[in-house]
């Protein structure tokens, strides 16, 4: 996918911010949590599907942000991928954290096997085989702008500016994409 100069500097700057905070640079980190806060928050609200708990867990997250910030090494991964990451990890501790807290009855109801069987494995393999041929129909554009926007979470606005397109235009190829997708996996 090409990416916009915009996109490329937005990027950058994230990752000096982040190396800033962890320097303990707090205007950095204020910067830092005003352009990645949204985007963060949207990741935990789709994995919690509780607003208070995607608020709380944005505030472990930041906290975590400020204590570790150091730890991030632009060499193996974007700032927004190590925040990525990150929120999704704490999403998952609180997940984990949720399901303990429903005491010995749901302990004993969840003592089945919750693995799939193997003829559910057998679709849920045959039906992402099908995906990804339908998603190899696609332009290459197309295709990396949809799984951009599902796979890691990017906005319109983010694939606009990495495509270097109008934001009209990246509506429409996500949407045409959609419908063929449709079509497709209807076949």
């Amino acid at each position: 996918m090409v990416q916009s100069p915009e996109a490329a500097i937005d990027r950058e700057q994230l990752a000096q911010l982040l190396t800033l905070s962890g320097r303990g640079d707090e205007k950095a980190f204020a910067q830092l949590y005003e352009r990645s806060s949204a985007k963060l928050y949207g990741v935990c609200l789709r994995m919690l599907r509780d607003r208070g708990e995607a608020e709380d867990t944005l505030q472990e997250i930041f906290t975590t942000v400020w204590r570790r910030a150091s730890s991030f090494d632009a060499s193996k991964a974007s700032a927004m991928t190590w925040l990525i990451t990150l929120s999704r990890n704490k999403s998952i501790d609180r997940l984990r954290k949720r399901h303990e807290a429903h005491g010995d009855d749901d302990m004993i109801d969840g003592l089945a096997d919750d693995a799939p069987s193997p003829a559910a494995h057998a679709q849920t393999s045959q039906e992402h085989q099908q995906l990804e041929h339908c998603l190899d129909e696609l332009e290459n554009k197309h295709r990396d702008a949809v799984r951009e926007a599902f796979f890691t979470g990017a906005t319109y606005n983010e694939l606009a500016d990495r495509c270097a397109v109008p934001l009209g235009t990246m509506k429409s190829w996500i949407r045409r994409s959609l419908i063929k997708l449709r079509t497709c996996l209807e076949r």
